[in-house]
């Protein structure tokens, strides 16, 4: 069984997508036939509108399923307006070569939004405002051959980018003072942090309806395995100094990868892993091996710095090998 995430980068129909679908999709078919997955997690899933349908549709992963595997796999979605009112832009999708059991969106289930008093907005705001995420997770249950359910939380948390402080900004990415940029910057932080703290509280609801659940959490967690997101998540024992918890800790497996092959971002010339795959010790007494597609993978600053979006993605797809159940 293959387990994969891939961010595919605003997959979108134009007018919205710089690139047309069709270009994007002689680069992206082929990164998706070369994970040859069973169950696989996709991150910026753009919703498109459609004449006579009240809600947006993923017409434009549709198309870029067409004629691969993928079209004929079971699927969840997100579907709910993010979590500030607008319009679902980078939605969650999982597919899936088994039956999906289950699926729910989770946001703020377990943990409510914080309240944050600004400092350095302008006007200055009367009250705390809620810190609320970007999107939701995506918890699907899979049903495995031989009977067993697997649970895959798709996950995207937000990016390392200052949130917007009202007043402190004089052009999209120009700022008006260091205070202000840093205030928004932690309160992106704060988000990247709760939001992995949900995905640990989701965890321990399911551990505690069965200690040996088969869970991954898989996708865009923008942070690297020595980040505060992924020690949340994980709860390793040398964290938590008990060893009694330790069959909950989740077991991050590109740490199997040698240093110069651990990495799914280019920014500025430096690799980072962003993208992961945590596991169960459960699921992963059944790993085998983990890739990282990231051979064509370029940086990412200097398409930004071009105002330049790419045919492919700026991420590498990850993908993980078990054993059968």
């Amino acid at each position: 069984m293959r387990i994969a995430t891939f961010n595919l980068e605003s997959l979108d129909l134009p007018p919205k997508a710089k690139v047309p679908l069709e270009v994007r999709a002689q680069v992206l078919r082929p990164a998706l036939e070369r994970l040859d997955a069973d169950i696989l997690c996709l991150q910026e899933v753009n919703g498109q509108h459609i004449r006579g349908r009240h809600e947006r549709v993923l017409a434009a992963l549709d198309r870029l399923l067409e004629g691969t595997r993928y079209a004929q796999y079971a699927r969840a979605e997100t579907h709910a307006p993010d979590l500030k009112g607008s319009a679902p832009v980078h939605n969650l999708v999982t597919l899936s070569r088994f039956p999906i059991f289950t699926q729910r969106e989770i946001a703020h289930e377990f943990q409510p939004p914080i309240a944050y008093a600004m400092r350095t907005d302008t006007p200055h705001a009367a009250a705390p405002v809620p810190l609320r995420f970007d999107r939701p997770v995506l918890l699907t249950e899979i049903e495995l051959p031989g009977g067993k359910r697997l649970a895959v939380i798709n996950v995207h948390f937000r990016a390392p980018l200052a949130a917007h402080v009202p007043g402190q900004k004089l052009e999209p990415f120009v700022w008006k003072s260091v205070s202000g940029w840093a205030e928004g910057y932690f309160m992106s932080a704060l988000r990247r942090a709760q939001q992995a703290l949900e995905v640990r509280s989701l965890i321990d609801r399911l551990l505690d309806a069965c200690s040996g659940r088969l869970i991954a959490v898989c996708g865009d967690f923008n942070a690297e395995d020595h980040e505060v997101p992924i020690r949340i998540v994980q709860g390793a024992e040398e964290d938590t100094g008990n060893p009694d918890l330790s069959p909950r800790s989740m077991i991050l497996l590109d740490r199997s990868l040698p240093l110069d092959r651990r990495w799914s971002v280019l920014h500025h010339g430096r690799p980072q892993m962003l993208d992961h795959i945590c596991v169960t010790r459960t699921l992963h007494a059944r790993f085998r091996s983990i890739e990282v597609h990231n051979e064509a993978v370029g940086d990412e600053l200097v398409g930004y710095a071009r105002n330049q979006r790419g045919s492919a993605s700026y991420h590498a797809a990850v993908v993980a090998t078990f054993s059968e159940m």
